[in-house]
């Protein structure tokens, strides 16, 4: 079978030539690269337990790359920059952990037999190798994913986008520049005019009787107009396309069918969504693996043979890596919480293909379904140890990690395909950048805890994310719990589990096979987004929409335009609302007073 061009990806333009005597590693970029990997560690458990989700930190590092090696040299470059960005994103994707820390306090107030305690001490031991493994396991699907499909990842491009902006040089370099800095300063200023109540963030469409409590509605920040810009009209639609099934036609279905009722709000409608687009994923993604399977084996032939000429990190340092990260963790695990070795080794091994499945969502739709990834594995433990809540928490834990920082790294490669960087010193800089990242997060979370506080009354991060995992793991628990003797809604909860992901699955499958074959591509819905689009809040991927359109229709109308400032304009949007949800935290913590 014959695979189709990838007409909605970024297109295949020649990777950049760095000149030869430009070094990236050096004692400057290393020194500024800890630092901003510090404070990138430190500030984003804050955004993360606030809003259940943080923004493009490959762009912030990339700002904060500027500002450091700018204090020390006016010489500096953009590939000394992208090291600096690699280490400040590997540093936030672990500290993104920090909702599975909030998570087991929240699990453990509401259930006494859940007695886990995790300390700083076990919390950098724990996310730093489970982090690094997640490195190693990602290196040898780069080519896979950046050279051969071309996927877009829209905040690797941002942050390339950035560091070009940075380092422009040219007429033309200086226009996108100029159209970039006007993007950013828009994304600022309307984030501000919503802080102060001149806009509001979202408005909900009357679509139907659940859509108020579903979200369905359109946001206004400029950061998901930047990402459909960038991922395309096909794929984009096909996540409208995925808000509709789950979040319109899907409610209505179920609450005829008795499964919620006309009250249900919208955590507990996601609980049964969830299931046929996670099969639609997971199915989809792995199809499409196993389709291109002699791509996916030179790849790896490539890694094996050629490391030095590509600049690639070589397959038996990855190989020694991912042996001697495993049996650290599962000798980790047994003394942390008791688990069984066998376990261990399990989580280890589904983790991989999450991993695989959150890299292709990532790169097709800019949304990493961490989080998602994190309730199939729970669900997998939920069957081998039922009603065993530790284990569910520590396959969470692996599988968590490895997929934020695999996802980290990809973008990096993103960005790095782009400007021309070495690969093999992007991953020395991820290597280096996990631990310090696992030990912000170790350092600052009980002080986040301390001082907002995340259970009861007056509790000021309410961390959504933790209380999906939570209410997840009572449910498997409940159902581990009741064995053979379930209740008939248990017993029908479960029937929905198995039928709608096996129904998904197929769906995913067909899906995958019928986009694979030349000529059927655009007239198929792409799986990626119709799964994520069942998940992610309706309003983002409705902007996200308008954003792919504005950029179709731009296409048309001019397209030599469309190709000068698109991509610019949409890194601007991405970059200016991330450093906002960055900043605003950090003036909280100092003391500013912000509107409530």
């Amino acid at each position: 079978m014959e695979a189709a061009p990838p007409t909605d990806t970024q297109p295949d333009l020649p990777a950049p030539q760095k000149p030869p005597e430009v070094r990236e590693l050096t004692v400057r970029s290393v020194i500024a690269a800890v630092l901003v990997a510090v404070i990138i560690g430190a500030s984003y458990p804050y955004v993360v337990l606030k809003f259940g989700f943080g923004p493009n930190i490959s762009v912030v590092s990339a700002f904060f790359g500027f500002l450091m090696l700018g204090l020390v040299s006016k010489s500096y470059n953009r590939w000394e920059n992208n090291i600096v960005q690699t280490a400040g994103t590997a540093a936030g994707q672990i500290a993104f952990m920090c909702w599975l820390l909030a998570g087991f306090q929240m699990l453990q107030a509401a259930d006494p037999s859940f007695d886990v305690e995790i300390g700083p001490f076990q919390t950098f031991a724990w996310f730093s190798v489970a982090g690094l493994l997640g490195v190693f396991l990602a290196v040898p699907l780069r080519k896979h994913f950046i050279v051969d499909e071309k996927l877009a990842f829209p905040d690797g491009i941002a942050a390339g986008e950035t560091l070009i902006l940075l380092d422009s040089r040219g007429a033309q370099a200086k226009k996108s520049a100029s159209a970039m800095v006007g993007a950013l300063g828009a994304a600022i200023g309307m984030q501000v005019l919503m802080l102060f109540k001149v806009l509001h963030e979202v408005v909900i469409f009357g679509v139907n009787k659940f859509s108020a409590v579903t979200g369905v509605g359109m946001n206004l920040g400029l950061l998901s107009i930047g990402s459909g810009m960038i991922i395309g009209l096909r794929v984009c639609t096909s996540m409208l396309l995925g808000v509709v099934l789950g979040w319109v036609v899907g409610p209505m279905w179920l609450e005829e069918h008795g499964y919620i009722t006309a009250e249900a709000k919208k955590p507990a409608i996601l609980l049964f969504v969830m299931w046929p687009a996670t099969g639609m994923l997971i199915a989809g993604g792995l199809t499409a693996l196993v389709l291109k399977w002699r791509t996916l084996v030179a790849s790896f032939r490539g890694l094996s043979s050629g490391a030095s000429a590509t600049g690639d990190f070589p397959m038996r340092w990855v190989i020694t890596g991912v042996v001697t990260c495993s049996l650290l963790l599962i000798l980790l695990q047994e003394w942390m919480v008791g688990t069984p070795w066998w376990q261990s080794l399990i989580a280890i091994l589904v983790s991989l293909p999450l991993m695989v499945v959150a890299l292709r969502v990532l790169g097709e739709t800019n949304w990493g379904p961490i989080s998602t990834m994190v309730n199939v594995m729970q669900a997998c433990f939920g069957a081998i140890a039922p009603g065993n809540l530790k284990a569910g928490m520590v396959a969470s834990g692996v599988t968590g990690s490895v997929a934020a920082e695999s996802e980290g790294l990809m973008q990096d490669y993103k960005t790095g395909h782009m400007i021309g960087s070495t690969p093999r010193l992007l991953t020395y800089m991820q290597l280096m950048a996990v631990p310090i990242g696992a030990l912000m997060l170790a350092l600052v979370y009980p002080l986040l805890v301390k001082h907002y506080g995340i259970l009861g009354e007056g509790a000021q991060l309410s961390s959504p994310t933790s209380v999906r995992w939570m209410g997840f793991a009572q449910l498997l628990k409940q159902i581990g719990a009741s064995g053979d003797d379930l209740t008939p809604e248990l017993a029908r909860r479960i029937d929905w589990m198995q039928y709608s992901f096996l129904g998904g699955a197929l769906l995913g499958i067909a899906l995958t096979i019928l986009e694979n074959i030349r000529g059927f591509r655009n007239y198929v819905p792409s799986v990626t987004g119709m799964g994520i689009g069942m998940l992610v809040p309706a309003h983002a991927v409705f902007t996200m929409f308008v954003g792919a359109l504005i950029d179709h229709c731009w296409r048309w109308i001019s397209p030599v335009t469309q190709a000068a400032y698109s991509v610019p304009l949409a890194s601007g949007f991405i970059a200016g609302e991330a450093l906002y949800a960055v900043a605003i935290p950090i003036l909280s913590t100092l003391g500013v007073p912000l509107p409530e």
